[in-house]
């Protein structure tokens, strides 16, 4: 346990942080606590700076994202784990976490959590409380001791927070992407990058964490109900995952992912509006319209390039000036006055369709004219950060 630095960031949720703050105390006494203020407005940094930890403080949010990376950066061991403000460890949380690890595996815990989103088999659904201050810690660390008995050395494979692997893997990969700072889908990304990059991604069934779920970026301000913030910046986040891997997540029955081939494709509007460009330019590579005037071009580009780090420019093209076949790999030709429900389903999963059938050639697909020059994946390129 002295080899090992747990990250946990923090807005706004100082009571939480005080209940994963004395878990770790009681169960990992030797482990490195690093502990990030995220612009808090609770007295969290008040607080952090009297525990025996590493800490460190935002002025602003910037979320998780950034600061997940930041703690790591600081953490004198080799290895680091994460863990939610609205989490406590269990009883031998960290053992059946290392014995599992090595280089090049990630390996992630087992959430109990209280009965508040679907069961899945990567977790267990048990009622231990619903807030920080109704929590049975006594009942939960005996269902542990009982459950880690069932569960002895068994794993499977999933990803999900908490988890760790040595500090050297990760950024060898170059960390969470700030593609999506402040939150949230940094975690589906670097999950992809670890599995193309190689590493083995496995669930330890016997190292607990009680979650409470949500209460660190997403129900801060009520139990069940999405801040406004979230809201805004995860529609944002989830713009750029799909420019980044031209589809949208997708895991197995254990939250393990699933990875889409990323191909370069351009879609090709006859008729475009400001509704159709702003709801399709995310799911390509290119877009092309046939607004030679540039007035919907100029006023799309105005109103979205704040809110991502990609040059627009590059991806928000005028048919007249510009030659989608010679400048992509895949393209898709459509008229927006005739498409269907079903022909936005089809480019929806167009990878996928590609690369189950796909092959060098024309061909129709619903209202879609597709032409395909090369059949390139470029997923791998995307395990790195530039």
């Amino acid at each position: 346990m002295k080899n090992i630095s747990f990250i946990i960031p923090s807005y706004n949720n100082l009571q939480h942080l005080k209940n994963v703050y004395a878990s770790i105390q009681k169960h990992a006494p030797d482990a490195e606590i690093i502990l990030l203020d995220d612009g808090s407005t609770d007295d969290t940094w008040e607080w952090i700076i009297k525990q025996k930890c590493i800490a460190y403080h935002s002025e602003e949010r910037v979320g998780h994202t950034i600061l997940y990376d930041r703690g790591i950066d600081m953490a004198t061991n080799d290895i680091v784990g994460i863990l939610h403000a609205d989490m406590i460890i269990g009883p031998n949380y960290v053992e059946n976490m290392l014995k599992h690890l090595e280089p090049g595996k990630v390996v992630c815990a087992t959430r109990v959590e209280p009965p508040l989103h679907p069961e899945g088999k990567e977790k267990i659904i048990r009622d231990f409380g619903m807030d920080f201050d109704t929590l049975d810690i006594d009942a939960f660390e005996s269902f542990v001791h009982v459950t880690q008995k069932q569960y002895k050395d068994v794993t499977t494979k999933g990803m999900f927070a908490p988890w760790i692997l040595y500090k050297q893997d990760f950024q060898a990969l170059g960390g969470h992407d700030p593609l999506f700072a402040p939150f949230p889908y940094e975690d589906s990304d670097i999950f992809q990058r670890w599995i193309l990059a190689g590493y083995e991604l496995i669930q330890s069934r016997d190292a607990f964490v009680y979650h409470l779920t949500c209460r660190g970026h997403r129900w801060n301000e009520q139990v069940g109900r999405d801040d406004d913030y979230f809201k805004i910046v995860s529609q944002r986040a989830a713009r750029n995952y799909l420019r980044k891997w031209g589809s949208w997540i997708r895991n197995n029955e254990f939250q393990y992912p699933i990875i889409i081939p990323k191909y370069n494709i351009a879609y090709v509007i006859k008729n475009c509006t400001y509704d159709a460009l702003a709801g399709l330019e995310p799911w390509c590579d290119r877009i092309y319209t046939d607004d030679e005037m540039q007035v919907l071009t100029s006023h799309y580009l105005d109103v979205e390039q704040t809110k991502t780090t990609y040059d627009l420019t590059q991806r928000v093209l005028v048919t007249k000036y510009n030659d989608p076949h010679g400048e992509n790999d895949i393209v898709v030709e459509f008229d927006i006055k005739r498409m269907s429900q079903s022909d936005y389903t089809y480019l929806q999963q167009l990878p996928e369709i590609i690369s189950a059938s796909g092959s060098v050639g024309e061909f129709q697909l619903g209202n879609l004219k597709i032409s395909i020059a090369h059949i390139e994946t470029y997923e791998k390129e995307l395990i790195t950060l530039n």
